[in-house]
């Protein structure tokens, strides 16, 4: 991961974004969502029988470790990119952790892709196309194809998180290309994310204690 742009460490000060010296402008251009490199579909070059492609793709490592990947954004939603297609593993789909501090909201955009939320910890809710989905730990909150969706914390004391699984490069891939954003992610600290940072360390957080 040495030299991956999405790894950054440290305290609140080391996400670039969140600077104090920095305007509105230049926070929302520093987030995931905003960047212009993003690779959401790689190149194959090779033979007709891409036999070099299935020997790379044999020799990729098949473990990402959270440890390695950190998480990025904020300061009200958080995201940890596990797979996505810059990564050289897969070509179709896209997987990442989110975790939204105490009180936050996500961007609000529709895509013509589906995703699945499934809910580690903690209580919010959806609106799709203005209606109201309720969710907790354990859950599964499914966006389907052009809704526009935006994610919310309910807690106004814990975080949530989500693991989030969806098959945008595939639909890219396909040229089916339109997607939109209709609401930045937050970048304003709230009186309820203030001082939060994701927690980096995974636990069973939604798991008993000793197991089920």
């Amino acid at each position: 991961m040495e030299g991956d742009a999405r790894v950054q460490r440290g305290g609140p000060g080391s996400i670039g974004h969140n600077s104090e010296n920095q305007t509105r402008e230049e926070k929302i251009a520093g987030l995931y969502h905003s960047k212009k490199d993003r690779v959401f579909v790689r190149g194959i070059q090779g033979a007709y029988n891409v036999k070099e492609e299935l020997d790379r793709l044999r020799s990729v490592p098949r473990v990402r470790k959270a440890k390695d990947i950190a998480f990025i954004d904020g300061p009200q939603c958080f995201s940890r990119h596990y797979v996505e297609p810059k990564d050289g593993i897969t070509q179709t789909f896209h997987m990442h952790l989110e975790e939204y501090a105490p009180g936050a909201s996500s961007q609000k955009h529709g895509h013509v892709n589906e995703a699945a939320f499934y809910i580690l910890d903690g209580k919010g809710y959806e609106i799709h196309d203005g209606i109201r989905y309720d969710w907790e730990a354990g859950d599964i909150a499914i966006v389907h194809n052009n809704c526009v969706h935006q994610h919310f914390n309910a807690s106004t004391d814990k975080p949530a998180r989500a693991l989030v699984i969806k098959t945008k490069p595939m639909y890219l891939f396909l040229n089916m290309l339109f997607q939109k954003t209709v609401k930045d992610r937050p970048v304003d600290v709230t009186p309820e994310s203030e001082g939060f940072m994701a927690r980096e360390d995974e636990q069973d957080l939604n798991h008993p204690n000793g197991g089920y």
